[in-house]
Parts: structure tokens; C-alpha cells; sequence
């Protein structure tokens, strides 16, 4: 049995997948698999704050914002991370705080886009760090084998 796939995504999937107008957007077919279960998203109040101010910031509409921030609600499982537990590894405090989450979430993935993350070289403790692509052919490829 292969253990079930646990994923943190960082802010700019989000935003990438509220601003894209194209349907076939691999963010957007990242938050549609995740509504419809097929990986466990693992979020904390810091980063889920964090991404209602730039959905905000990116005029992002107010009903979709909600819409976002109720399905976290309902469907992710929410973490605790508490600044003793956040390493300052990286050049921005928000993205320590996102990987701090991947690593207290026991996350197998975190998925962004953000270069600040590169110098970890695509793993940290555990969790791979991985663009949208790289992670969405992981779900689909799992997805094929349970066929």
C-alpha cells in the first residue's frame, strides 16, 4: 500500500490558478484534483492569511476569495506552526513559514513556483519541492494506476 500523498501549496499556485484564464491551466487542475480528493492539501492559518491578502492585492473577486477560502476550510488539514518551529533558512520569512508547514504537515511535496526555494535543491527533510507540472504528472500518473 503506498502511503497517500500529502501536499503543502504555496501561495502562487493559488494565484496563479485564480488569474489564469485558461481552463487547462496545470494550477488550475492541481486545486480541481485536490477538490476532488486525490492528494491530502495541508495548510496553516499563516499561509492561508498570507494568500487571502495576495488574492486580494491581485483584485482577485471577492466571491471567489470565499469560495477559495471555505474549501480550505472544509478540506484541508489544518497544521500548527508556531514560530519556534520555523527555521530562517530562506531569504523570505513567508516562505520559511511555508516550508515550515510542509515539514510539521509531514507533507511528501510542497509546490511553488517561487525561486527562493531553490537553494534547498528540491528537497528538504523529506519533502520534495516541485513545480505545478512535476507534481501534477505525479497525481495523474497515480491516478492511471488505480484504473
Amino acid at each position: 500500500m503506498t502511503e497517500p500523498t500529502r501536499a503543502v501549496l504555496d501561495t502562487n499556485v493559488f494565484v496563479s490558478a485564480s488569474l489564469s484564464k485558461n481552463a487547462n491551466s496545470p494550477t488550475r487542475e492541481l486545486l480541481e484534483r485536490w477538490k476532488r480528493g486525490e492528494f491530502q492539501l495541508i495548510t496553516c492559518k499563516q499561509v492561508a492569511k498570507e494568500l487571502i491578502e495576495k488574492l486580494k492585492e491581485r483584485g482577485i473577486a471577492r466571491e471567489d476569495v470565499v469560495m477559495l477560502a471555505s474549501a480550505l476550510i472544509r478540506s484541508a488539514e489544518w497544521i500548527e506552526v508556531v514560530s519556534d518551529n520555523i527555521e530562517a533558512l530562506l531569504t523570505d520569512p513567508d516562505d520559511d513559514i511555508v516550508l515550515a508547514c510542509a515539514v510539521i504537515g509531514e507533507a511528501n511535496f510542497l509546490v511553488t513556483y517561487d525561486p527562493h526555494f531553490d537553494p534547498l535543491n528540491g528537497e528538504y527533510r523529506g519533502v520534495k519541492i516541485l513545480k505545478a507540472i512535476p507534481f501534477l504528472e505525479i497525481l495523474r500518473k497515480a491516478g492511471a494506476q488505480e484504473k
